[in-house]
């Protein structure tokens, strides 16, 4: 790993002795992904994701001691990450309602389809729906890791992401038609 300390060697760093640079350049290393899963998961609620990235960081540093390396860092710190949002979503009150599938129906497609565009149907999906399909489809987790982390079946988590899908493809067919004419 040409001469870089590995995530293991800078834990044991920080946990030892405190050493504040290794827990720098763990930080370094993993924010930026952890937020961007955060990002994703809040509907691209910067100010909510960072929020989130630091009670994430909080809770990491705090057990830091009983991370036993079953996984690499970046997964433990993801799933630290999920449960804060998760936790998060559940205490927020005030959040006004996310549309249902019939409001995302009613979206009006774009002509010219950018990644932006992709990224405000993803927002819109409901929230079971965008946080399956978030863990799957753009992180890359199993139906097993996402369950676990979101306390549902497997099959849910299947189900889910399928329901998420056809969502996504009816919107893009009504582009593409829209494009035609």
């Amino acid at each position: 790993m040409n001469g870089a300390a590995s995530d293991d060697e800078l834990i044991s760093r920080f946990v030892a002795r405190g050493d504040e640079s290794a827990f720098r350049e763990l930080y370094r290393r993993h924010t930026p992904a952890a937020f961007g899963l955060l990002c994703r998961l809040t509907g691209g609620q910067d100010a909510d994701a960072a929020d989130l990235m630091q009670a994430a960081w909080v809770r990491a540093v705090r057990r830091l001691s009983e991370f036993r390396g079953a996984s690499a860092f970046r997964t433990w710190l993801s799933g630290i990450a999920v449960n804060c949002y998760r936790e998060w979503r559940r205490a927020e009150a005030r959040r006004p309602a996310m549309p249902d599938s019939d409001a995302l129906d009613q979206m009006a497609a774009p002509v010219d389809l950018r990644a932006d565009d992709i990224a405000e149907v993803v927002r819109a999906l409901p929230l079971p729906f965008r946080d399956v399909l978030v863990l799957h489809d753009i992180e890359g987790w199993t139906h097993d890791e996402i369950a676990h982390a979101l306390g549902i079946e497997p099959g849910t988590s299947k189900s889910r992401l399928s329901r998420a899908r056809a969502l996504f493809r009816k919107w893009w067919r009504r582009d593409a038609e829209m494009r035609i004419r």
